[in-house]
């Protein structure tokens, strides 16, 4: 039985819409019982209120975007060419850029601070260490060197050769992988396809196409547990709440909650399974808080669960995109979504109304579909007075044509009144 999903890159490799798509005819709000949602296919085009401006074009690797870490004013690009790339400055360029009405494409340079062995899956930034997944079911962890034009130093290769030893001496550390193949419990078997690192960074998370959930001590790198059969297909995304709770979201088209256990254990057991999609999902948000969780999907809707503390109901789904969901990313009160379709669409949570939410704005001009995204926070004089009617964000995406594009994106306070194309 093969253990990698039906298809390692959802949605994007043919351009008819019928792929995973569902039939016109089926509205996903109304299957799934939840608050009716309008259609913003046209969403961003009525708000006037909106300013968004691509500032900078990166391109430098062979091969398409698949994970994007920011690292202070630096930004960490990942790909199938199996490099890691170093953008030093972006947010200070990008900020000094702002006024300017041309994306600037020649002014950025990146140099190759990592050459891993396999193309990159995932990236995560905790402290002064750089974690790295991989095609081959490996994890990287790269110090972080202070000097911006020095290399990483590879500091380990996940799991250690510690681990492997000492699983392999007891035969109760082995199980079945295939029908005629073995490996210890330590090992993923197949790509590790994201990485979420818990709040006080001693913990780090891995998902793989293999099924399996992995916890990882950052301090020495051990693996403390793995949870083998954590879904029914591919696990394709990993997020955690500040309370410790972990979210898995699958190609079985659920989301399965875990939750440490207490007295300092690690030990995760389920504790709830969100299903609201009706197709694989590929992509997992949380709010700063933890009390909204956003999942996106190959039916082309972003679900919005709300709740906290392990217990979470789906509150509605944003809509517009035509193609799969592929990454999502948060920020604030801001949550963005990349697509097969060639777009990132921008949206807001509102204050005062519960379940509300304004697109702001549909960010498009890639040539292919949005592999990768991040979102980061600008803050400026302005905003440091609170003399500023509207605060910025600056969001980066990577798409399968091997571009990165970074775009600043103001969100207006208050939000714009209710007008067509926005919902409650």
């Amino acid at each position: 039985m093969s253990l990698a999903p039906h298809c390692a890159i959802p949605c994007h490799v043919d351009d008819d819409d019928s792929t995973h798509l569902l039939p016109q005819s089926i509205s996903l709000s109304s299957q799934l019982s939840l608050p009716s949602l309008r259609s913003l296919d046209s969403c961003a085009e009525t708000l006037p209120y909106s300013l968004h401006r691509c500032i900078a074009t990166l391109r430098a690797h062979s091969s398409y975007v698949s994970a994007i870490a920011v690292h202070g004013e630096s930004v960490y690009s990942g790909s199938p060419d199996q490099e890691i790339r170093l953008w030093p400055c972006v947010h200070l360029d990008s900020a000094s850029s702002s006024s300017s009405s041309t994306p600037r494409t020649d002014h950025l340079t990146s140099l190759t601070v990592a050459a891993a062995k396999s193309p990159v899956k995932s990236l995560v930034v905790a402290g002064d260490n750089l974690f790295s997944s991989h095609q081959d079911g490996k994890i990287c962890v790269w110090q972080i060197n202070r000097s911006e034009r020095q290399h990483c130093k590879l500091k380990a290769v996940l799991p250690t050769q510690k681990d492997r030893f000492l699983s392999l001496l007891v035969p109760e550390n082995y199980v079945q992988v295939r029908r005629h193949k073995k490996r210890t419990w330590v090992h993923h078997v197949d790509a590790v396809s994201s990485l979420a690192v818990s709040h006080d960074g001693a913990l780090l998370y891995s998902v793989s196409w293999d099924r399996a959930l992995k916890v990882w001590r950052t301090s020495d790198f051990k693996c403390m547990e793995s949870v083998a059969g954590a879904h029914q297909d591919a696990i394709n995304a990993v997020a955690v709440s500040r309370d410790g709770h972990v979210y898995t979201g699958s190609a079985d088209a659920r989301i399965n909650v875990w939750r440490r256990g207490g007295d300092g254990g690690t030990k995760h057991s389920l504790v709830q399974t969100l299903e609201r999609h009706r197709s694989a999902v590929n992509a997992l948000a949380l709010s700063a808080d933890g009390s909204v969780l956003y999942s996106g999907a190959c039916d082309r809707s972003v679900v919005v669960w709300e709740g906290g503390g392990g217990r979470m109901e789906a509150t509605g789904a944003l809509r517009g995109h035509r193609r799969a969901i592929l990454c999502l990313a948060a920020v604030g009160r801001v949550v963005c979504s990349g697509s097969a379709d060639r777009t990132v669409r921008v949206w807001k949570r509102g204050v005062l109304q519960k379940g509300c939410y304004w697109c702001l704005a549909v960010l498009e001009g890639h040539g292919g579909p949005i592999k990768s995204l991040t979102a980061a926070p600008v803050v400026d004089e302005r905003s440091r007075r609170g003399s500023s009617s509207s605060s910025s964000c600056l969001v980066l995406s990577g798409d399968l044509e091997g571009e990165i594009k970074v775009w600043r994106v103001s969100i207006p306070h208050p939000p714009p009144p209710p007008v067509e194309g926005i919902f409650c």
